[in-house]
């Protein structure tokens, strides 16, 4: 198992800002570059393939495995993993008030999806889907302001929270 070397200036390695120590050097990355690209296009196949599985057991309704159930679950695989492809895509080109919005559409879509093949009724699907991009696009946009705006403050010497004496 690899870990962190401490950095100077610190005793623990403990980090003081968002990102970069008293030296101005980040922790350094234990993988390689073509881990993280694997794992960039892995990850939304994977998370597909759970989806396609749940999509075709909701789609059965607890009854036997058929070819059209199992085209299903893999036509749904290959939609997700392409929607995420495409959303990663676009969501880097954007602000950070898009890039939440589009997130939170993503996963709204996806829940509305799985949640009206269960069978209920229209405007329960629709309001769980609401509540739930609401709620990503919320968190996500929270993520990048607070995250946005501590590298901005780093990168000017500005601090926006001082320890006093």
């Amino acid at each position: 198992m690899a870990h962190a070397v401490p950095t100077r200036g610190t005793s623990t390695g403990a980090r003081t800002g968002a990102g970069a120590g008293a030296s101005g050097r980040r922790t350094p990355d234990v993988f390689g570059e073509r881990t993280h690209l694997l794992a960039r296009w892995a990850m939304p196949l994977a998370i597909g393939l759970v989806y396609g599985y749940w999509a075709a057991s909701v789609r059965r309704h607890g009854g036997p495995v058929t070819g059209w159930n199992l085209l299903f679950g893999f036509m749904t695989v290959l939609a997700f993993a392409l929607l995420w492809y495409v959303v990663r895509a676009v969501a880097d080109r954007l602000p950070r008030e898009g890039h939440a919005v589009l997130w939170g559409a993503f996963a709204g879509s996806a829940l509305g999806f799985l949640y009206s093949g269960s069978g209920v009724a229209m405007f329960t699907c629709v309001l769980v889907s609401l509540l739930l991009a609401a709620a990503v696009t919320a968190g996500l946009y929270y993520h990048y302001a607070t995250h946005q705006a501590a590298g901005k403050a780093q990168a000017t010497g500005h601090h926006t929270l001082t320890r006093t004496t």
